[in-house]
């Protein structure tokens, strides 16, 4: 089996910043030796400026481990949100649910479509992992307890209407979202703005 060089064998070395640092100096002796500057000590002025060079040069640095960005996460996101929205559809709801989750549903397809808004929405930490929280946690969650708690309605009626948890967990998700759009809209109205005064204050230069 061949061995991978950036498995730590051999070539880790011969590849490394200390023995082409050292290399580079030792061949700086060979050059004195040839200038007549070593004298007959040449081996050891050759060893010691590899050793030398070998010694200062920077220690090898892995790299850091790639982990996915905000854009990254994002589209993620939006392939769970296709899922999501799958199952969704085949869920039984009752109309003024099935109202106030289309409300829900159509600010995050805003918001994930891909362009623009999505390049914003990327670049606020906060709002992707509050998104990924709605798609991925949140409605699954409050539309499975419904299903669950509609059945427990069926054999014992009297209580509560599941439905009416759902619409109160659906608008509190629905006017979630929307603080985040508004907070997005704030933050490029910001941008905006400071631009104006970049160019007013060049003006009046």
């Amino acid at each position: 089996m061949a061995t991978s060089r950036s498995g730590g064998g051999p070539w880790s070395y011969l590849e490394s910043r200390k023995n082409l640092t050292g290399s580079a100096c030792g061949l700086a002796g060979v050059v004195l030796t040839f200038t007549g500057v070593a004298g007959p000590y040449w081996p050891v002025v050759v060893a010691g400026l590899y050793g030398a060079g070998a010694l200062l040069a920077p220690p090898e640095r892995p790299a850091p481990p790639a982990f996915p960005g905000p854009s990254d996460q994002l589209a993620e996101v939006r392939g769970d949100f296709e899922r999501l929205r799958r199952y969704l559809s085949d869920v039984e709801l009752p109309p003024g649910v099935r109202e106030r989750l289309a409300g829900l549903t159509g600010l995050l397809d805003a918001l994930l479509e891909p362009g623009w808004v999505a390049e914003v929405l990327a670049a606020d930490p906060d709002g992707v992992h509050a998104v990924s929280r709605t798609v991925r946690q949140d409605v699954p969650e409050a539309v499975d307890a419904y299903v669950r708690a509609r059945w427990w309605t069926r054999i014992g009626p009297g209580q509560e209407p599941p439905e009416a948890h759902l619409e109160r967990q659906l608008a509190l998700l629905r006017d979630e979202a929307a603080g985040l759009t508004d907070r997005l809209r704030e933050a490029e109205a910001r941008r905006q703005e400071a631009h104006t005064r970049y160019l007013e204050d060049r003006s009046e230069r």
